[in-house]
């Protein structure tokens, strides 16, 4: 029960949801079976969200993207067109699997129920900025990982199961991987439902092996890309956990999402005689190499030193050439997994040493102009990062120039970490590449612009790195022999090549940023023997990007974002060993991952309902067909336009067809409505599949729209379970109504950027749709006074109200057809509102029945999609008959824009009236001593024209735009101009001021409207026709309209077309004093 004070409101809405859910559920009206194609002429529209993975309740970051589809869907339906919503559950992959072992191995360890240690530890997510070098090596790539604290601070799975309300008995049940497949998918269901979801439920299921139905599509559809050639086999770098002993991939990370594999040329800098101490036993007898990781292998020509931190741990590891490397731990790790060792994933430790161990070791380092170099100080290499051996380069590295200045001119550095002076004074920066503005010595240059002093001035550095490595990438062209005059960027890849073939280098890849597991395991990059599709083929990527052109993705930047990610996107491994799914048809130790198995199940979703009719697991068909009889001739026959229909399947010609049909009619997919952080894997692989497994059916088969929206925030903040902000389905329907919810949803926001559910907005829209049913209540038993007849002041407000109501129809529908549920709830809801209580205000509460009866129908229907259950509601209220899911949507008359600018007009006087009778006041409470008369009388100028040398500035104005293709003149332009007018030039003072209003006017009402010569509307008329109201509103005793030809030079000035004046005058009075003198009744006699 809900803690909040006075809950009525919110019982009554959730009173009325349940009844609405129980009549939808016995109508069955959101179930839609495909009409025969021939015979169906008004359109449908097919709609679906990524389905969910069933490891816990959803939430309200979950219900956000869902009802960005499900409110198109609800607009579509009133447009007549068939509409499909279907709802299925994902449990393919790792999650599930791993969070089960966890249970198993905990009762294990700690018995049952579990009695764990005191201590509690908490995964940190640690943000890593990203430098210029980093932005020009993944270019496009995703840039932000998907890390929630989805534990809230939780060690043991078990202690996040009790977090879900869950008892002891009941959590050991979980252990079974298969138990969390028939818990939470009817849950999540259950909350749907709640929620009024407008899904056909027949179509659900759930993912993997447990249902057959669904495997065989998977195992259909792996086997049609192989054939193909979408799917190879071979050895490839992949994120990998060495704890689970598999590739993970995005689905399968707490931390790291989004986040792939970096590529380095490993320099090789061999030591030169005398070795350090710690190293002296290889002299002689090994070759030892410093590895520096580098992105940019053609500034090698530069170095001039080798950056090592004093105080870092750093081994000294064997590699199967026999060659010593020396790097960190953590990138001898991942060196193991890339076949760089004797054997996959073991680290061959020579010798540990730290930096101060190796300092000021001679090198030899491949291209430098230098023959040998030394191992120098520098604070901030990071053990997190590359090798944590630096190689320097002052002449076009920003942070190397200071770096290696800093040591220069402080002996006293110098001699603390014993490095002597013949290690350092010696060398300088060395010119290898011209940059455009900076010279042959990019970072000297761009230091001395930036007055950089130290390698401290950390902001500074950064800046010029940015400055530097951009346009040295795109704009530098080489100095050294060989690659003289070429660009940067055409020769980065052949001096690499060349390195790497000379056995001065070798490639190393590890993660871009840190991933971690769902098992808690840092992650590394491996080579792999794994399957894998190939979305680098080129072949495919161009017909990809076909498809591409041909989605509606809502928004510029989706497009950019996806377009970025086909410029990098290279192979993907679809195959793991653990974790729940599919199995690879023709290899069975595999499993197909999650991210592989859900690119074109939208597909099976048209059948869904002939074979498992609701059925999650598929344990029960319908029309008695078994999964042995889906065969691969079968799923070709369904889905393919030229296949032939199988005879010896088993399975009836009737029910073939019908299968057929269904897919036919329903695709294309018309709309995918995701989160932004799926467009670089998911959405973009929905993409690449469609177009592979249908190449000749771009009408048919391919995407129509794809759209994705912001991450959610709860009240302004980031949601997240340990620090309490976090809120699941079920809970928000509990505390807002599910009409309340959705409310709080759509206007929420629609864009890119992340939206924001506000509560305090949730709880008013509880109390608006309370109110909307109570004031409709009201209207139905004539508990509020409403006229078949009104006078011709009503009569006007009435047309007024009409327009308003057309107005808002075609402006509603724009908003939703654009998926802007935001503006649609204020054009439809929030502004139509207002127009009704301004109907009740200017007519003097003499409001027709009649457009109060249209009002009431239009505002339903301008808010189902978004508020279905109150709308249904009022619908019935209304007897309107049948079910307002399946009304249409209501048709526009005209709007008359000049009765709507004449109410505006109205509006605004009353408005201002008040503001004056407002200041007048206060300004009379402020004046001790003194006090104003109250004003009782109101005198309001209009104009039917301009003056004279205000109509010469507009025209001037309309002229110059006009010739400037549309720009406004600037202020230079029009003064020079307007100084040589003979209507202006004795105004000079006033005229520029009067420019300033007519520029901020055009910002707020437009170029015609604030340009405009004279009012389109007879404002003498008007302001007559609303004269009581003016009085009523202002509760002045008088109100006069008098031309501004009769005002002073100032009133004369100051009013125009469409924008009165207004004077308040307190009518001048005299107190008389009556006295009665009283006769002395006496001194009469």
């Amino acid at each position: 029960m809900d803690n909040r004070k006075g809950t009525f409101k919110l019982e009554y809405l959730r009173k009325i949801e349940d009844h609405v859910q129980k009549k939808w559920k016995k109508d069955k009206i959101f179930e839609e079976d495909a009409p025969n194609a021939n015979d169906w002429k008004d359109g449908k529209f097919f709609a679906t969200f990524p389905f969910p993975y069933m490891n816990g309740r959803l939430h309200l970051g979950h219900t956000f993207t869902i009802s960005k589809s499900e409110f198109a869907v609800g607009f579509q339906r009133m447009l007549g067109k068939k509409c499909l919503y279907p709802f299925a559950f994902h449990c393919t992959g790792m999650p599930i699997k791993a969070c089960a072992d966890k249970l198993k191995r905990e009762m294990e360890d700690f018995g049952f129920p579990p009695n764990f240690p005191d201590e509690s530890t908490k995964v940190a997510v640690v943000e890593v900025r990203r430098d210029a070098a980093d932005v020009l090596a993944s270019k496009g790539k995703s840039k932000k990982s998907k890390a929630t604290a989805k534990a809230g601070g939780c060690t043991y799975q078990w202690q996040i199961m009790k977090m879900l309300g869950l008892e002891d008995d009941e959590i050991k049940n979980f252990a079974d991987a298969g138990h969390w497949l028939q818990y939470f998918p009817p849950l999540a269901k259950a909350d749907l439902e709640r929620m009024g979801l407008k899904v056909d439920w027949r179509r659900s299921f759930i993912s993997t092996d447990v249902n057959p139905f669904f495997d065989s599509f998977v195992r259909w559809q792996f086997l049609t890309l192989k054939e193909r050639g979408k799917v190879k086999f071979g050895v490839r770098h992949t994120v990998f956990s060495p704890k689970d002993g598999q590739p993970c991939m995005d689905h399968d990370r707490s931390s790291g999402e989004g986040v792939g594999g970096q590529e380095y040329t490993l320099i090789k800098m061999k030591l030169v005689a005398p070795f350090p101490q710690k190293l002296k036993q290889f002299e002689g007898k090994r070759d030892v190499h410093f590895v520096a990781a580098t992105l940019r292998p053609e500034t090698m020509f530069g170095q001039t030193n080798c950056w090592i931190h004093p105080d870092i741990t750093y081994v000294a590891h064997r590699m199967k050439s026999g060659e010593i490397f020396v790097s960190t731990k953590r990138s001898a790790r991942n060196m193991a997994y890339q076949s760089m060792t004797d054997k996959f994933g073991e680290v061959f430790t020579e010798v540990e040493l730290v930096g101060q161990d190796i300092m000021g070791a001679s090198l030899s380092a491949p291209l430098a102009k230098y023959p040998i170099i030394y191992t120098l100080p520098m604070m901030t290499v990071k053990e997190d990062k590359g090798t944590g051996v630096v190689t320097s380069v002052p002449s076009d590295s920003p942070d190397d120039f200071a770096a290696l200045r800093d040591l220069k001119n402080k002996e006293a550095f110098r001699e603390k970490y014993g490095v002597s002076d013949h290690m350092v004074l010696p060398f300088e920066a060395v010119p290898i590449i011209e940059i455009p503005d900076f010279g042959n010595l990019a970072a000297v240059k761009a230091c001395e612009m930036l007055k950089i002093k130290s390698q401290n001035d950390k902001d500074a550095l950064a800046e010029a790195k940015d400055m530097v490595y951009l346009r040295g990438f795109y704009e530098g062209k080489m100095l050294v022999p060989g690659y003289e005059g070429q660009k940067v960027q055409d020769v980065k890849k052949p001096i690499q090549n060349k390195l790497v073939a000379d056995g001065m280098a070798v490639l190393y890849q590890e993660p871009e940023r840190k991933i971690i597991s769902r098992s808690g395991d840092v992650c590394v990059i491996a080579l792999c023997d794994q399957w894998y599709l190939d979305y680098g083929d080129e072949e495919w990527k161009v017909k990809t990007r076909a498809g591409l052109e041909n989605i509606n993705t809502f928004s510029d930047e989706t497009r950019r974002n996806f377009q970025a990610t086909l410029d990098w996107l290279k192979e993907h491994a679809c195959s793991r060993t653990y974790g729940l799914g599919t199995r690879v048809p023709w290899d069975d130790k595999w499993l197909i991952e999650s991210l592989s198995d859900s690119t074109i199940y939208t597909a099976y979703y048209t059948i869904a309902h002939i074979l498992q009719g609701g059925v999650f697991d598929g344990s029960h068909s319908p029309n008695g067909i078994t999964p042995e009889q889906m065969t691969p001739k079968v799923w070709d026959y369904i889905f393919f336009a030229d296949a032939q229909m199988p005879t010896d399947c088993g399975i009836s010609s009737e029910l073939l067809q019908k299968m057929k049909n269904e897919f036919r009619f329903w695709y294309p997919l018309d709309l995918r409505v995701s989160g932004k952080d799926l467009v670089p894997n998911h959405l973009t692989y929905l993409i690449y599949n469609h177009v592979a497994m249908w190449p000749q059916e771009k009408e048919q088969a391919w995407p129509v729209g794809i759209r994705a929206n912001g991450h959610m925030l709860l009240n302004s903040e980031k949601m997240s379970k340990s620090t309490g902000n976090f809120l699941t389905l079920t809970a928000a329907i509990d505390k807002f109504s599910a009409d309340g919810m959705r409310l709080a949803l759509a206007d929420a926001g629609d864009g890119i950027e992340d939206a924001n559910f506000v509560e305090k907005m949730a709880d008013a829209g509880v109390l608006r749709l309370y109110t909307w049913i109570e004031w409709v209540r009201q209207v139905i038993e004539d508990e509020m006074p409403l006229f078949d007849d009104v006078d011709d002041v009503g009569d006007s407000c009435a047309r007024v109200f009409e327009s308003e109501m057309n107005r808002a129809i075609v402006q509603t529908r724009k908003h939703y057809e654009n998926m802007n549920f935001k503006e649609a709830l204020k054009s439809g809801f929030f502004e139509l509102q207002n127009a009704r209580d301004k109907y009740r205000e200017v007519s003097m509460h003499k409001m027709s029945r009649k457009m109060i009866r249209r009002f009431i129908q239009v505002q339903t229907l301008l808010i189902t999609p978004v508020c279905p259950h109150t709308c249904e509601h009022v619908w019935a209220l209304m007897k309107m008959g049948g079910s307002v899911m399946n009304a249409m949507w209501p048709t526009a008359g005209e709007v008359d824009e000049i009765l709507l600018a004449s109410s505006e007009f109205v509006m605004g006087i009353a408005r201002d009236l008040r503001v004056k009778i407002r200041n007048r006041k206060m300004l009379s409470e402020k004046k001790k001593g003194k006090t104003m008369e109250k004003a009782d009388k109101g005198v309001i100028y209009y104009a039917e024209s301009y003056p004279g040398w205000q109509k010469a500035t507009i025209e001037a104005m309309q002229k110059m735009f006009d010739e400037s293709n549309g720009q406004l003149p600037d202020n230079k332009q029009l003064a020079v101009q307007l100084k040589n007018c003979a209507e202006t030039k004795p105004h000079m003072k006033k005229v520029m001021p009067f420019v300033a209003t007519l520029k901020e006017q055009i910002q707020q009402i437009g170029l015609e409207k604030a340009l405009a010569l004279t009012s389109v509307f007879d404002q003498r008329k008007v302001l007559e026709t609303n004269l009581k109201y003016l009085m009523d509103t202002s509760e002045l005793e008088a109100i006069e309209i008098r031309s501004s030809e009769f005002g002073d030079a100032k009133i004369r000035d100051s009013t125009s077309p469409g924008r009165p004046n207004i004077e308040l005058i307190a009518t001048p009075s005299v107190n008389v004093e009556v006295k009665f003198e009283q006769l002395n009744v006496a001194d009469s006699n």
